[in-house]
């Protein structure tokens, strides 16, 4: 293990999600972006309602580092949620342009968000594969 050993950028630029943010939309309610110690993960706090059930859980974000293997490059999660579920998720950060592919990249089921000039508000929806996607936005609290 190197001791200069550094966060991705493009875990870094996911920087701009920190912090508490309403959701509205297909689901409603909180998530909370920070960073673990260190800045290789970032952790989601996730408390919504999604077609009246609650959706409770964790989200840790960042690049894999298997055992003596070099650094994945994807910015990739695991979500646990309080019913025993684990999702995987990439999330992709180009420009203003948050992409959030559900399982493997290029995903035909994904998040694609557009950050406000002054990162208060994400816009966007979910894409499902056949329809049955739905409009998702943040704003900053």
């Amino acid at each position: 293990m190197s001791e200069n050993n550094q966060p991705s950028a493009e875990l870094k630029a996911l920087e701009r999600l920190v912090g508490t943010w309403a959701v509205t939309g297909g689901a409603e309610g909180t998530v909370r972006y920070e960073w673990m110690p260190g800045r290789f993960f970032l952790l989601q706090h996730v408390e919504l309602s999604q077609f009246g059930q609650p959706v409770t859980g964790l989200e840790v974000i960042g690049n894999l580092r298997p055992f003596g293997e070099p650094v994945g490059a994807d910015v990739v999660s695991r979500f646990y949620d309080s019913v025993g579920n684990t999702f995987d998720y990439v999330y992709e950060l180009n420009g203003d342009k948050l992409t959030i592919w559900a399982g493997a990249k290029g995903s035909p089921a994904y998040y694609e968000g557009t950050f406000s000039a002054d990162d208060a508000t994400v816009t966007g929806e979910w894409v499902y594969p056949g329809g049955g996607g739905y409009e998702s936005s943040m704003t900053r609290i």
